[in-house]
């Protein structure tokens, strides 16, 4: 190592110590005013304009919407309510459903707290932050998933149970994810299960992973539309747009979605806003 390099990692050093020396910056008073946050960077940033989804909108999902709807209805009338889970294909309208909420109902005190999955580690903080306040508080975390390396979701799991803290009865936690379990699922982890006195004793690792979604209450799947779902899909996002669904509408979305492999409300919105442009266009 050269003089310089020894320099700057004594530097680097210095500057480490000094960090951990320096206390944290004490966070700003929330602004309580607003319906809608991001948790980011151990701060509560109010979101301005809130992406509003009609409830009527979601075709072919009606009963996860409903079931998520019934759970909300209980938190928000003081009962007990489960933490839930959405997984299952992408674009299905696992997002949608929770954001629904904030529309069917808009005339309650519910708000909505976006944290993303860097920002879970501190996911204890929130809550106590959260808990300080009287109005009732969904912690959504959108398109969750954890590496088979990854330990911060150890952190959710304390705070969903395990943790000596209880969870405070203005906050339920949903969120969404492609997968289960919420962690990658290997096939060396179904050969390291085992057969006890005929009974199957799942290994460790499944043990482990299973343990974090088991943690939500409530699970919501959501599958790949059919043909004629995401054609009615389809059908609902060019109305909004003001155009027809003839048979060549129908044509380029079915090949729009073949291109794309995959039948979901999300490519249905994205079919429709491309061929808005290509009526532009004519």
């Amino acid at each position: 190592m050269t003089d310089p390099d020894r320099l700057f990692d004594r530097l680097d050093q210095l500057l480490d110590r000094l960090e951990r020396m320096i206390p944290p910056a004490e966070p700003a008073e929330p602004d309580w005013s607003h319906r809608a946050y991001r948790w980011q960077a151990r701060q509560l940033r109010p979101v301005e304009h809130i992406d509003r989804v009609d409830p009527a909108e979601l075709l072919h999902i009606e009963r996860q919407a409903g079931q998520l709807e019934r759970n909300t209805e209980q938190f928000l009338a003081g009962l007990p309510a489960n933490n839930a889970l959405l997984w299952g294909a992408r674009g299905t309208g696992k997002s949608s459903v929770v954001k629904s909420l904030m529309t069917r109902f808009a005339d309650t005190d519910l708000c909505l707290v976006e944290v993303a999955k860097k920002e879970s580690e501190t996911l204890a903080e929130l809550i106590a932050l959260l808990a300080s306040d009287a109005r009732h508080y969904i912690v959504y975390l959108d398109d969750l998933s954890f590496e088979a390396d990854d330990e911060s979701y150890k952190s959710l799991k304390a705070v969903l149970e395990g943790s000596i803290q209880a969870q405070p009865s203005n906050i339920v936690i949903y969120a969404t994810s492609n997968r289960r379990h919420l962690m990658p699922e290997n096939m060396q982890d179904n050969l390291d299960s085992r057969m006890e006195g005929g009974q199957l004793h799942p290994s460790d690792a499944i043990e482990e992973k299973i343990s974090l979604s088991d943690r939500f209450g409530l699970w919501l799947s959501f599958h790949p539309f059919t043909q004629n779902q995401y054609l009615d899909v389809v059908e609902l996002a060019l109305k909004r747009l003001g155009l027809e669904m003839d048979e060549q509408a129908t044509t380029h979305a079915l090949r729009f979605a073949t291109q794309r492999g995959s039948r979901s409300g999300r490519i249905a919105q994205q079919f429709a806003t491309w061929w808005l442009g290509t009526k532009k266009d004519a």
